[in-house]
């Protein structure tokens, strides 16, 4: 059943979930004793800079999950007041979901029937959040991501009418479709998302899942749309190596 476009009036976007709560494996011997969220870059932490990102989009009510060294993360935002803004803990401290069951857990913290935006601690960019928004408000759909046409081994798939259809990665040959189509264009996931609060209604998964495997899980019956951007700063902190990419690019 394709449940078609939502009708979405004109709202800004005023809450956002940061994902802090991975364990960081590529970022050792950091997160040996932290977690990457806190990872420093030119004086400032990786979480402060989404949430001061975010703040400039008039994005002040955050929620940030939690379940590497979950307790270093609660004591920053205490002590640092949220740096501004009204920031609440989603604790996954029993157990690792990813970000599909990260999202799911947190479900009770969002204001419900309002959008939101998703974004990841370990990646720094200036992309316009104002124009992802304008984008899914004109689009009607029920999740809008930003996609680029940087080189990456994994790519989300799209129609001609930037509707996701499926996934690939080149690596390993593999791919899975969720919508065919005739011609379909690989692009990079680039982690800031805008979801209706309605996704919740549509999530059949418990537990640990990615919210790749939900993207195309919904991709079937919903319509899920990416916004290519490009000329914007974009930086994965995902490797100590990053760290001076990532200086060099924000002050």
């Amino acid at each position: 059943m394709n449940h078609g476009p939502l009708t979405i009036s004109h709202r800004p976007c005023r809450q956002a979930l940061i994902f802090c709560a991975g364990l960081g494996t590529r970022f050792k011997p950091w997160t040996n004793q932290h977690p990457k969220a806190l990872a420093i870059i030119n004086g400032k932490s990786l979480l402060q800079r989404n949430i001061e990102y975010l703040q400039q989009y008039g994005i002040t009510r955050v929620i940030v999950n939690v379940h590497h060294f979950a307790d270093q993360i609660i004591e920053a935002v205490r002590k640092n007041n949220g740096w501004g803004s009204e920031v609440l803990i989603s604790d996954e401290t029993d157990a690792v979901l990813e970000t599909g069951g990260g999202l799911l857990k947190a479900k009770a913290l969002f204001t419900p029937g309002e959008p939101f935006l998703t974004c990841n601690a370990d990646i720094l960019t200036d992309l316009d959040i104002d124009e992802l928004i304008a984008f899914h408000n004109e689009q009607k759909p029920l999740i809008s991501m930003t996609v680029s046409r940087r080189k990456t081994s994994r790519y989300l798939l799209f129609d001609g009418e930037n509707t996701l259809c499926g996934w690939q990665n080149i690596a390993t040959g593999e791919q899975r479709i969720s919508k065919p189509a005739a011609s379909l264009r690989p692009l990079a996931y680039d982690c800031v998302v805008a979801f209706e609060y309605e996704v919740f209604d549509h999530i059949p998964f418990t537990g640990k899942f990615s919210l790749i495997d939900l993207y195309l899980h919904l991709a079937k019956s919903n319509t899920i749309k990416g916004m290519e951007h490009k000329d914007d700063r974009w930086v994965d902190v995902g490797k100590p190596e990053s760290v001076a990419i990532a200086e060099a690019m924000f002050a």
